[in-house]
C-alpha cells in the first residue's frame, strides 16, 4: 500500500468535490466539473495523464453519434460488460447535479467509440427509460445484476428536492432523502420496475455497494431523515424470473457506519474501502477490505497507510475510484499553500493490483460541503472534430472570456427568453453550437430557434441553404417587401389622335421639301 501526492498540471483546478471516474482499459477519463465546460473542454470530459508524478487532465473527443453529457455531480455510476464474451465495456450514469443545482433524471450510456488518428474518441447516449421511472437524485448507487442468462440494473438511495409544491420561499432548495425503494430497470426495453422491501425502512445516500453475479451489498450511506448511518450491510439478491422478476433482502449485522467512503477493486473477488465520514465533522481513516464470495461478505480491518499531514488535518477529503485498487484523494488547500494555483492537494493511494472483473459503484464526495459557484459561460460543445482542434497539452487562460471569435451570445431581442449564463442544449443541432437563425433585417441579427418556437427540422432546413428570411418580429416586413407594387397603369392613345399626328408629321416633311426646292 503506497500513498503519493501528485503535482498539479492541466486543468486540474477542475477537479471539484463530487467528480467521477470512468476507466476503457489503461486509459482513465474525468468529467464532473462544477462550471459548464469551456474551450479547455468543450465536451467537459478529460482524459487523465498522469506521469513523473504530474497529474494532467487532457480534453476528450466524442464521436457524431453522441448527445451532450452536461457536467455532473454525485451521479450514480457503474461497469457492465456487454457482447457476446463480455468483451465491450460501458458505463451507466444516472442522475447527478448540473452547475445550475439541477438533479438529473436521465440515464446515459458511455462506451469507447473507435479512435481518429490515433486519439481516444468516446460515444455517449441517452437511455429512455418507461414504467415506474426513478425520480432526479443524486448521491445513489447503481448496480448490474446477473441472474438465468439475463442482466438488470439495480438503483437504489438518493437524494432529490422537495416536491415543488411542498417547497418554501426560504427553502427552496433544500434536499430529501429519496424514499427507500429499490429499482429493477430492464436495459433492453428500458423498463423500470419498484419494488418496496420491508428490510428497508430508511433512505440513504452515499453508500457503497458493490454487486456479484445475482447480488448487491450496500455497505454506510447517510440518511437525512435520523441523521443516521447505519452499520448494517443489505444483501440485496435478484432473480429474473422470466416474466416477473424477484428481488429480496437479508440484513446482515455489520460495525462500519460510514458514508461518502471510495471502493476499488484490488482482486477479482475482493475489494477496499477508503476515506469517508464517520460522522458529520470526523473522517474516517481506517481502510477496510471487503472480501466475497457465492453467498457470503466478510469485511476486515487491513492494513492503513501512513497519512500526509494535510491529509490529518483537513476538516473534508473527497475521492474516487480510478481502478486497478487505486484511489485518487482530494484534500483543500489550507491558508499556508493559498499561492498555489489549485485549490486541493492531490494524492494517489495503492492498494493493490489486478485487472477490475466485477461491478462497484462507491460515491466518494464531501457531503453537502457547500453550493455550487458561480456559473460559467457555456461555449461550443464540440463534437468528432480532428485532433488539431486544440492542443491537449495547452491550456490558454485567455480563451475563457474570448468570445469574439464565436458571436453566439448576444440577446436576440428583448422578448428572448434565453438565459445565455444558464443556457443548456435544447436541440441536437446545439451539440456544436447553439441553434440560431439569421434575420437580415437591419443589417441583421441572431435569433435563437426557442424563441422562434421553430422545429428542428425547421433550424436544420434553415441552415442548408443561403436565403434570407427575416425572424417573428420582423415577418410583417418581409411580406410587404414581397409584395408586388402596384404599377402606373399605361394611357394608350386614341386612334384620332394617331392619325391626326401622323397626318401633320406627313404636311411639315412636304412644307420643308418645298422650301427647299423654292431656294435652290
Amino acid at each position: 500500500m503506497t500513498l503519493q501526492i501528485l503535482t498539479a498540471g492541466n486543468n486540474t483546478s477542475l477537479i471539484q468535490p463530487g467528480f467521477s471516474l470512468f476507466s476503457f482499459g489503461s486509459h482513465l477519463f474525468f468529467f464532473g466539473q462544477k462550471g459548464w465546460p469551456k474551450r479547455s473542454c468543450p465536451t467537459g470530459v478529460f482524459h487523465i495523464d498522469i506521469k513523473n508524478n504530474e497529474l494532467k487532465l487532457r480534453p476528450t473527443m466524442f464521436n457524431s453519434d453522441s448527445c451532450y453529457l452536461p457536467p455532473l455531480r454525485h451521479p450514480a455510476m457503474c461497469r457492465f460488460q456487454v457482447g457476446s464474451d463480455g468483451e465491450k465495456t460501458q458505463y451507466l450514469i444516472h442522475g447527478g447535479k448540473t452547475p445550475n443545482n439541477e438533479i438529473s433524471h436521465k440515464l446515459y450510456i458511455m462506451s469507447l467509440a473507435s479512435s481518429v488518428n490515433k486519439k481516444i474518441m468516446l460515444c455517449c447516449s441517452e437511455k429512455d427509460l418507461v414504467g415506474e421511472i426513478p425520480e432526479a437524485r443524486y448521491g445513489h448507487s447503481m448496480n448490474v445484476v446477473y441472474s438465468r442468462g439475463k442482466s438488470a440494473v439495480v438503483m437504489f438511495g438518493g437524494r432529490s428536492y422537495v416536491p415543488i409544491n411542498q417547497r418554501t420561499t426560504e427553502k427552496w432548495n433544500s434536499v430529501i432523502d429519496c424514499e427507500p425503494l429499490v429499482y429493477l430497470i430492464d436495459l433492453q426495453f428500458g423498463c423500470s420496475t419498484t419494488y418496496q422491501l420491508q428490510e428497508l425502512q430508511d433512505g440513504a445516500s452515499f453508500h457503497v455497494s458493490l454487486a456479484r453475479k445475482d447480488t448487491v451489498y450496500i455497505l454506510g450511506g447517510h440518511s437525512m431523515a435520523s441523521n443516521f448511518r447505519s452499520p448494517n450491510i443489505y444483501k440485496i439478491k435478484v432473480d429474473l424470473l422470466l416474466g416477473s422478476p424477484a428481488v429480496s433482502c437479508t440484513v446482515i449485522e455489520g460495525k462500519q457506519s460510514f458514508s461518502s467512503a471510495i471502493v476499488t477493486q484490488t482482486n477479482p473477488d475482493e475489494f477496499a474501502i477508503v476515506g469517508g465520514y464517520n460522522s458529520d465533522n470526523q473522517k474516517r481513516f481506517i481502510c477496510n477490505g471487503i472480501f466475497l464470495d457465492d453467498d457470503t461478505i466478510d469485511v476486515q480491518e487491513i492494513e492503513t497507510p501512513e497519512w500526509a499531514g494535510e491529509i490529518k488535518h483537513s476538516k473534508t477529503w473527497f475521492g474516487a475510484d480510478m481502478g486497478n485498487g487505486a484511489v485518487l484523494l482530494g484534500i483543500p488547500v489550507d491558508n499556508k499553500h493559498q499561492n498555489t494555483e489549485c485549490s486541493f492537494f492531490f494524492y494517489m493511494l495503492s492498494l493493490g493490483e489486478g485487472e477490475p472483473v466485477m461491478l462497484t459503484c462507491s460515491q466518494g464526495s464531501v457531503e453537502e460541503q457547500e453550493d455550487s459557484l458561480p456559473l460559467e459561460d457555456s461555449e461550443e460543445f464540440t463534437f468528432n472534430r480532428d485532433g488539431n482542434l486544440f492542443d491537449e497539452d495547452t491550456y490558454n487562460e485567455d480563451d475563457e472570456d474570448d468570445e469574439s471569435e464565436t458571436g453566439y451570445w448576444i440577446k436576440c431581442c428583448s422578448e428572448c427568453y434565453i438565459d445565455i449564463n444558464t443556457w443548456v442544449p435544447f436541440y441536437s443541432t446545439e451539440l456544436n453550437k447553439p441553434a440560431m437563425i439569421y434575420c437580415s433585417k437591419e443589417g441583421g441579427h441572431w435569433v435563437h430557434g426557442q424563441c422562434m418556437d421553430l422545429s428542428e427540422n425547421t433550424l436544420v432546413y434553415l441552415s442548408q441553404n443561403n436565403s434570407k428570411y427575416f425572424c417573428n418580429a420582423h415577418i410583417k416586413i418581409a411580406r410587404e417587401l414581397q409584395t408586388p407594387k402596384k404599377a402606373n397603369s399605361i394611357k394608350k392613345p386614341s386612334i384620332k389622335s394617331i392619325s391626326k399626328k401622323s397626318s401633320m408629321n406627313r404636311m411639315s416633311a412636304v412644307k420643308k421639301s418645298f422650301l427647299r426646292r423654292l431656294f435652290e
